[in-house]
């Protein structure tokens, strides 16, 4: 559900690029006359960045429940400001005026939102929570899961596009995953070439992509394929005052 969310906001901001955008989106983004880029984006980055909060909030209450656990409500976490969404959109036009990336930066945001949520109620309660893979996983990501069960005040600010990833919660260690082994991801990292963490990580990643080059460039092909039959519905349904 996470996932869905923040797609549906990411195709939002594509429908509109579509209908809207023009040669130079650097211009759109800073224009005073109506609705530009940046506005766009942070209603849509706040209307679904609540939803994706929500639901994290939900998922932290279902896992209370199945521990036999009291839930304790707390307040979600803070959308994405417009600042936020001004660097975002800034930022990725500073190196590709490409829909796609513009709007995957959204999604991000939106993403960011909902993992930022378990981890304050996590917090807040005194829970455990790890960083679970999911689907396509990035090295960085592997890194992060290795880390294992823990309370930890940072957060995940590395999203890349179309990471199905996401934090988990526990409050007890009697609570596992399905599929999820830390000490395995610790074992891909440790193992990986070079000395320090970044040599590591960029060693994982020419591995990973070695051994699955083919799966990626048909996974690539396929999503873009959807993605252009998405945007084209997503079109004739786009309701953005």
């Amino acid at each position: 559900m996470l996932r869905k969310i923040s797609d549906k906001a990411a195709n939002e901001v594509v429908a509109w690029l579509n209908i809207y955008g023009g040669d130079n989106l650097l211009d759109m983004a800073r224009d005073s006359e109506g609705r530009n880029l940046v506005d766009v984006s942070y209603l849509i980055a706040q209307k679904y960045g609540n939803a994706s909060a929500s639901v994290a909030e939900q998922m932290c209450e279902a896992i209370a429940t199945l521990s036999g656990v009291p839930f304790t409500p707390a307040d979600l976490a803070e959308l994405p400001t417009y600042g936020d969404v001004a660097k975002t959109v800034y930022g990725t036009l500073k190196t590709s005026q490409n829909h796609e990336e513009i709007s995957s930066a959204v999604g991000r945001l939106v993403k960011r939102t909902g993992d930022r949520t378990t981890q304050k109620f996590a917090r807040n309660t005194g829970a455990e929570y790890a960083w679970i893979p999911n689907g396509d996983t990035c090295a960085f990501c592997i890194v992060l899961a290795s880390r294992g069960w823990e309370k930890r005040r940072n957060t995940v600010e590395h999203l890349h596009s179309n990471c199905d990833c996401t934090y988990a919660i526990r409050y007890n260690k009697d609570t596992s995953y399905a599929g999820y082994d830390p000490e395995e991801y610790y074992k891909q990292y440790s193992e990986a070439e070079g000395q320090t963490s970044k040599q590591k990580i960029n060693s994982m990643r020419r591995k990973y992509y070695a051994e699955n080059r083919e799966l990626i460039l048909a996974q690539k092909a396929d999503a873009y394929a959807k993605r252009q039959e998405l945007n084209a519905s997503s079109a004739e349904e786009l309701n953005i005052q």
